[in-house]
This record gives structure tokens, sequence and C-alpha cells, in this order.
């Protein structure tokens, strides 16, 4: 999770500004959210050995807030320009505290997956609200700062998330993390009500028909991308998962064509230089993002880290984000092109992955990973905040808004649907791997498809104490060697993925100044350059 693209609409303040308290509020919001994303990965071994839950239900305890938190983020920020920054921010602080409560006190995996889900949906709320908050109260040489301050918190919390929830989960139980998360969200709505208001300038209504599209296309694609492994790839039920998300997705493009104020604006689209930055939060979901709440638990599994271990494991790969930013703008403060920091930030991502993939094997040291989980993090810091503000100058003054909100929304999304799928396929491939446990391992008494669902969801210890204690080690041994293999494939295809996608956003990202185009809605694509050593 990124901090998002100032919101640029023309604002109606409501009442008087008090911008010291909102960056307060907004601030300790931005630190708590990525918390979410990072920490609740390492908590999944915790809650599944406390639940009981099957693994595909654990799954969705990160799955239905990656969700809620996509699907609903260009919907909020409509309510917030149409009701107001404040109102909005303030809900979703209430919903997230209340869903974060309930996650604390939850007895069983299907009320925790609902209050992950409704936090995602207050999630959504705080950073749409948050950041039109901060736009609204401050302009200039002081909004930059601002956002740049939003950026270092941001990765606070990216960093700070695995560490805390591994160190909250081993010391007081899983529900300590949630608990934490509604207490800091109080805090927040205390200063609510010192917060000033504000709304778009000439806020539409917002686009039901599109907003509900979206989210059930989304939907339906994670549904059936989590539950492909278990059901069967060529299963009925999964195939008509997967057609109904398609059919959704020409639906919902369809009704945008239409629709008088479209919750996205189809012509950005046709926008070269937009969609080539657009591109690139994707190759962070590929690289970076999937491996926040699923390396925790392989490192659980294949390390027997435990999650406090693990979760400091991860630092070295969230740290880098408090110092590569500041790098970034003194390159392009001494005339280094925008151009190619992005560049070295995707040679970045990509190297770091297949190396992560090339030195990944059991019992490896923090040491071991440290370069690739470095580079990543370095990768990611790079461009960090960067691409927000790019994307400002490739499109018309009146499209930034949607260009933000589309920009924000594939973000999310794509995180989402990667998380699911790199899940999904390596519990597959592991089960593959680990098809000869029943013959080999008589005294486990499980299937290979339960082992691959426990062990990748970071629950090794529940198996092991099905066995004999002579034959533990041979087991853990075995069990570690086949999830290695499933990682490496994954992290491979994901290096591959994020080539690829590096190529194609060199080739669109424009090289000089261009012409508006009238078809695009584009500014002065050279922009990216010329601006960046202004700024």
């Amino acid at each position: 999770m990124r901090p998002p693209a100032a919101h640029p609409r023309a604002s109606r303040p409501v009442r008087q500004s008090r911008p010291a308290v909102a960056l307060f509020a907004v601030l300790l919001a931005m630190l708590v959210l990525p918390t979410s994303v990072t920490g609740s990965g390492v908590a999944l071994p915790h809650i599944g050995r406390d639940t009981g839950a099957p693994p595909d239900a654990l799954q969705w305890v990160m799955h239905g807030y990656n969700l809620a938190f996509a699907s609903l983020l260009l919907a909020c920020g409509s309510l917030a320009d149409r009701f107001g920054r404040r109102r909005v921010f303030a809900a979703g602080g209430v919903l997230f505290a209340a869903a974060s409560l309930v996650s604390a006190l939850a007895d069983g995996i299907v009320l925790l997956d609902v209050a992950r889900g409704a936090a995602g949906a207050g999630a959504a709320a705080l950073l749409t609200g948050g950041s039109s908050l901060l736009a609204a109260a401050f302009d200039g040489a002081a909004r930059t700062r601002v956002f740049a301050a939003v950026g270092i918190v941001t990765g606070g919390g990216l960093a700070l998330g695995a560490m805390a929830a591994g160190a909250l989960a081993d010391a007081l139980g899983w529900r300590s993390f949630f608990g934490l998360h509604a207490a800091l969200m109080l805090l927040v709505l205390c200063a609510v009500p010192f917060l000033p208001e504000s709304r778009g300038a000439s806020a539409a209504r917002v686009d039901r028909a599109g907003t509900l599209l979206f989210i059930a296309a989304l939907f339906l694609l994670m549904l059936g991308t989590v539950e492909g492994p278990r059901w069967g790839w060529g299963s009925a039920g999964v195939l008509g998962l997967l057609t109904g998300s398609a059919l959704l997705t020409g639906l919902f493009v369809l009704v945008e064509r239409r629709v008088r104020h479209p919750m996205l604006d189809l012509g950005l689209l046709r926008n070269k230089g937009f969609m080539a930055l657009c591109l690139i939060p994707v190759v962070v979901s590929f690289s970076f993002v999937v491996l926040l709440p699923l390396l925790p638990e392989y490192l659980v599994v294949a390390h027997r880290s435990s999650s406090r271990a693990a979760g400091a494991t991860m630092l070295l790969m969230t740290l880098p984000i408090l110092v590569t930013p500041l790098l970034a703008g003194r390159l392009i403060r001494r005339g280094t092109s925008m151009r190619a920091v992005l560049g070295l930030s995707l040679v970045c991502l990509t190297a770091g992955v297949a190396w992560l993939a090339a030195v990944l094997r059991p019992g490896a040291g923090p040491a071991e990973l440290a370069g690739p989980l470095l580079v990543l993090g370095a990768g990611l810091g790079l461009n960090f905040g960067l691409v927000d503000g790019a994307v400002l100058t490739v499109v018309a003054p009146e499209a930034t808004g949607t260009a933000a909100g589309f920009l924000n929304t594939l973000r999310l999304g794509s995180e989402a649907v990667v998380i699911a799928a790199a899940g999904a396929a390596l519990a597959g491939m592991t089960g593959d791997r680990l098809s000869g446990v029943p013959e080999r391992f008589p005294g486990y008494g499980g299937t290979a498809g339960d082992l691959a669902g426990s062990v990748t969801a970071g629950d090794l210890a529940g198996p092991l104490s099905a066995l004999p204690a002579g034959a533990r080690e041979e087991f853990a041994g075995f069990v570690a060697h086949g999830l290695t293999g499933a990682w490496q494939v994954v992290l491979w295809g994901s290096a591959a993925v994020c080539a690829a996608l590096s190529v194609a956003i060199a080739a669109m990202l424009p090289r000089r100044p261009a012409r508006s185009g009238a078809d695009s809605g584009a500014t002065d694509s050279g922009a990216i350059d010329s601006e960046a050593r202004t700024s």
C-alpha cells in the first residue's frame, strides 16, 4: 500500500481550517492502515490454531480486507466529494475501529472474515477522505511536504506492521493486534471534531451501477482465483466464477460509456503515458506487495521461525522505503530524469524478486535473504510518491481527480488479485509436491491438499502434532522442500511478469514533449521530466 495522489479537485471549505489537527489525524490513520496488509499474514498461523479454521477460510482474513479496500476506493472518493471529506473520513474511522474490535473478539472464522472486509471498507473511506482533507488544508510547498510525510509514515507502517504483529501475536495473542488497531483508531476519531470540512466544488452523483458492477467483477475474480486449487481450475464452479467476472467487466465498460458521470473515464486508457505510469504499481504488486503477507508464512514453516522473527526479517524489505525516496529526490534535483529513476526502480524490483528465487532455500538465514529483500525495498522506495505526482502531469487538468482515483484503484486492485493468485498457486503446487505424504508418513492421516493448505497459511505445528516425535524432523524437512519448490516457481513467474511489464512501461513512457491529444485527454506528456526537475 502506498500513499494516494493528492486529490486536486477544487474544494469548498465549510468551516475554519485546523491543518495541524488534520495532519495528526491523517498521519496516524496512514500509519495504521498498511499494518493490516503486512501484519495479517504474520498473525494467520496463530488465528488458524486458535479457531481451527480451514485454510481457504483463513486466507479471507487477508483477501476480504484487500478486496473491500480496493473495490470501494473510487466510490468513497465520490462520496467524499459529494457529502464532505471530514464526514467520510470520520465514517471510515468509526467502521475501521468497530470492525477491528469485532475482529479482536471474534469467536469464529466467519465473523472474523466479515469483520476484516468491513475494516477494508473503512480503510477505503479513511484513505480517500484523509488525502482529500490534506489536499484541501494545505497548498503549494506545504502540500508537497505534507504528502512526503504521508509517504514516510505509510512506509513506516509497512516496515513495522509485520514485526509488531509477530511480537503481539507471540506475546499476547493475535487478538491484541486487532485490538491495537481499534485503540489507535479511537485516537484518530478524537481529532475528528476539530477537522475542517470541505466538499468538491461540483461533486457529481455516485455512479452506483458502475460501482456495484466493479465490486462484483473483482469479487468473482478473487473468489475463482482463491478456490481454483481446491475446486479444480477446470471445475464448473471456478469456470463459472471467472466467466461471470469477465461478463460483469464487459457490462461495467458498457455502463461507463453511457453514464453521465462515470466511475471511470475510459478515455484515460488511451493515454499511453498515463497507462505506463499506472502499470508501475502492478509491477510493485508482483514483486514487493505479494511478499508482505505470504513470505512470513513461508519463514514460519520452512525456517521454523517464530512469528516475531519472521516479522523482523521482513524489516529488511521495508526499511529501505524510509530512505530511498530521499535518494530519488536527490537524483532528480541533480538532473536525473524521472524516466531514468523509474527505470532504475523497475530494474531493482525485477532483479530483487529473481534474486530471491535464486537464493530461497529451507533454513536460509537473514544474511542470505538480506540482499534481495533490501533491493526490493529500494526498488519500491525509488518510485514511492513519484508515480502519483507524475500521473497528474500527463492528463488534462479536469481529469486529474479521476486519474488519481484510477491509479489508486488499480494499485490496490492488483495487490488484492496478485496476493490471491499467488496464494492459490502456492497451495496448488505445494499440494502436488507433497502428494507422497500419505504413503511416506502414514501417521499423518490427512491428505496432501489439506497439508498444503495448512503450511501455505503458516501452520506446521498442527500437522506435526499428529505424528510421533521420531518422524517430525523428517516430516518438517520434506514439507519445507516441497513448499520451497512451489515458492521458487511462483517467484520466477513473478520475475518474468515484472520483466515483461517493465519492457512495456519503458516503451510507453514518453521520451520527449508531445502535443496534447484530444482523444487521450493528455496534456504535455513530456512534463514527466520537466516537472520533476522544477519540483
